[in-house]
């Protein structure tokens, strides 16, 4: 299973690692890699079924633990920081939980090391819905999205893993498997018997950021994060959504400098 990856900023700097969410790929967090390039040599990766990376049948939590792993050990990285956003945060959450040796630093962007119930069908369904083999542009795709998900926003983010494989239009995501796959995208990061914790938690400085318009993190996961995560403090962004980073990048960004240097 080979990672593809993009790093920005000069090799002498710490390491810092960039996970993005489900349907997402290392581009959406360009922004955010080269403004953090000046204090760190930041590796944006594509998750295992996504933008360019490797596909397989297996999407789970630990399967994509083991990716980021062998990335690292053949970067020849001790220990790294890491900030994963979404399903990205949950493989974040499930490395530190397995490897607490490698990591100096978490950040997890808007989700939550909990259960959560299917609420991507639509998504899936929209996806599905395209005729990949008779659209002419980005457009009609678009058009053809518009019945399932309304909302325009979405729309262009799922049309970012859109492609033209030759004559036709392809996405670049692992559709099937990772629809396939769901429940274990849904399902919550936990310690593992392989792990090579000692504790049943992560006791590393974490932080946790929170969109306060996002309903991803709740009051009633406070208790999960507070068990795995001991050493976590919490941050809500105001007037923002699910995706913080891209809604106030200069925001976000000076939140996760400060809590990187401290």
């Amino acid at each position: 299973m080979q990672l593809n990856a993009k790093s920005y900023g000069d090799i002498s700097k710490p390491p810092l690692v960039i996970l993005h969410g489900l349907f997402g790929s290392l581009n959406n967090w360009a922004g955010q890699s080269s403004v953090l390039a000046e204090h760190y040599q930041v590796w944006a990766l594509d998750l295992r079924n996504h933008g360019r990376s490797d596909w397989d049948d297996e999407s789970s939590y630990s399967a994509m633990s083991d990716d980021l792993l062998r990335f690292i050990d053949q970067q020849g990285f001790e220990q790294i920081r890491l900030l994963g956003h979404s399903m990205g945060g949950k493989v974040a959450m499930q490395f530190a939980l397995n490897h607490p040796d490698r990591l100096s630093r978490l950040i997890v962007v808007d989700i939550a090391p909990v259960i959560y119930p299917p609420n991507h069908d639509d998504v899936f369904a929209g996806l599905n819905s395209v005729d990949l083999p008779n659209i002419g542009s980005r457009g009609d795709a678009d058009k053809q999205l518009q019945a399932l998900i309304p909302d325009a926003s979405v729309r262009q983010f799922l049309l970012t893993n859109l492609y033209r494989d030759g004559q036709q239009f392809n996405w670049r995501m692992n559709l099937h498997a990772l629809q396939r796959q769901y429940d274990q995208i849904a399902a919550a990061p936990a310690i593992e018997a392989s792990s090579t914790n000692n504790t049943s938690c992560f006791n590393g400085p974490t932080l946790f950021i929170k969109g306060e318009r996002s309903d991803y993190i709740q009051p009633a996961h406070r208790q999960a994060i507070e068990t795995l995560f001991p050493n976590a403090q919490a941050r809500i962004m105001a007037g923002v959504g699910h995706w913080p980073h891209a809604e106030k990048p200069k925001a976000f960004n000076a939140l996760v400098s400060r809590f990187l240097a401290g």
